[in-house]
């Protein structure tokens, strides 16, 4: 039988008024701990909502209903909350002593919330919820330090590692029976090979890094959804290959990996581009690795949404990008635009918004008027004009390619 703390006052118990606000407690905890750290300030805002929160919640309804048991949460309880957001913050390699911190300052403000709601009389009951709040503390601190411990050392990163090293060496055509049994995983004879990529963040940094390492560990447990851990990947943040074993129906590969490019699109935050090549023999990889990736990149270039691109979804555009004269000849069209920034975004809006002159002057937050000379200015300088319908495929077609293969940057001479 649960043992409720004794009140001296006619309102409810001081856990129970802290129960009653703590969804909105858990969040001022969250914004003054996580969220107040270095490394959350460029971060997107429910960044740490989605795993961390949760968690605050559910350990600090644990920790109330204790509270009303006259007991403290035990370890093992503590760990079921805490280990796995641990857990993710080491593979994502948040720096321990920035968690630790923001940890303290959680409590720091659930003790200050906790002192605001109790009265005069009720300082017996404030100091048996502080009490019980410092063991809490000291079950995490523990558990979080084992769990940063336990990812530095483990032999599931070795073997990912391993896994990794193994990929490369199939993407490259390097013998592979050393690393195979290092990882501890069999080579096939054929693969489906996957490019996954997504939009490069703004600016590198500290910020970018680590959002970086979260979509890597994103993309590695998707996959190993998808694959029960039998797949190979390299992948960097936000750009990769992936090999995984041959699927007997390739219509269902197709559906499972556009549903996976939805998936990855909304936990990152930002368009995923995947292209895929089934029944690839070993021998093969390389090459089709490239191909793949070149699929994936046209898509991003191209502005196409989310989701999963074989050849014969980008088949003209593929071939338009292939080198040779044509080539050559298509990429010079647009030269005398690429000294006018402007024009060429005139050219890329009229691409996107097409007869929709209104939404496209919008989108560059020029009048209607401007975006008309500036569609004149293009067709006088290349010869075409963006408002014919052939001459206007011959110019996105020019800017296609320019994408893909942008002229390098000549400095400046003094």
């Amino acid at each position: 039988m649960s043992a409720a703390i004794p009140s001296t006052t006619a309102d409810p118990p001081l856990a129970a008024r802290i129960l009653t606000n703590w969804p909105k407690l858990a969040e001022g905890m969250l914004a003054l701990g996580l969220g107040a750290t270095t490394p959350a300030a460029g971060l997107p805002d429910d960044h740490f909502s989605g795993e961390v929160l949760p968690a605050i919640y559910a350990c600090g309804r644990a920790m109330l209903f204790a509270l009303g048991e006259n007991r403290d949460l035990t370890r093992a309880e503590v760990e079921t909350f805490v280990a796995p957001v641990a857990e993710r913050h080491a593979e994502d390699r948040f720096p321990l002593s920035i968690l630790i911190e923001a940890i303290h300052g959680s409590a720091q403000a659930v003790l200050a919330a906790a002192a605001a709601l109790a009265q005069p009389t009720e300082i017996n009951e404030l100091v048996a919820i502080s009490s019980r709040a410092l063991v809490l503390l000291m079950h995490i601190n523990v558990v979080v330090t084992e769990s940063y411990n336990d990812v530095e050392h483990s032999i599931y990163n070795a073997e990912r590692a391993a896994r990794r090293e193994l990929c490369l060496a199939l993407l490259r055509g390097q013998p592979t029976d050393e690393l195979a049994a290092r990882a501890a995983t069999p080579v096939t004879d054929q693969y489906t090979v996957l490019a996954i990529q997504t939009v490069p963040d703004d600016q590198p940094g500290p910020t970018a890094d680590l959002l970086a390492r979260r979509r890597m560990r994103i993309l590695h447990r998707a996959l190993e959804t998808l694959t029960n851990g039998t797949g190979l990947v390299t992948f960097d943040g936000a750009n990769g290959i992936a090999l995984l074993p041959e699927d007997a129906d390739p219509n269902s590969t197709a559906a499972l990996h556009a549903a996976m490019a939805a998936d990855l699109a909304e936990q990152f935050g930002k368009p995923v581009f995947l292209a895929n090549r089934v029944t690839v023999a070993r021998a093969d990889l390389p090459g089709a690795a490239e191909e793949v990736a070149e699929l994936a990149t046209l898509a991003r270039l191209l502005g196409r949404p989310t989701g999963l691109y074989r050849i014969q979804d980008l088949l003209l555009e593929y071939q338009l990008t292939r080198p040779g004269p044509s080539r050559d000849q298509l990429a010079g069209l647009i030269a005398p635009l690429l000294s006018a920034p402007h024009l060429l975004e005139a050219l890329e809006a009229h691409l996107r918004f097409g007869v929709d002159r209104k939404s496209a002057s919008k989108y560059l937050h020029v009048h209607p008027n401007t975006f008309t000379y500036r569609l004149s200015r293009i067709g006088e300088l290349t010869g075409m004009s963006p408002t014919d319908p052939n001459e206007s495929r011959i110019l996105a077609a020019s800017l296609t390619i320019h994408h893909m293969y942008p002229p390098p940057v000549v400095a400046a001479t003094q």
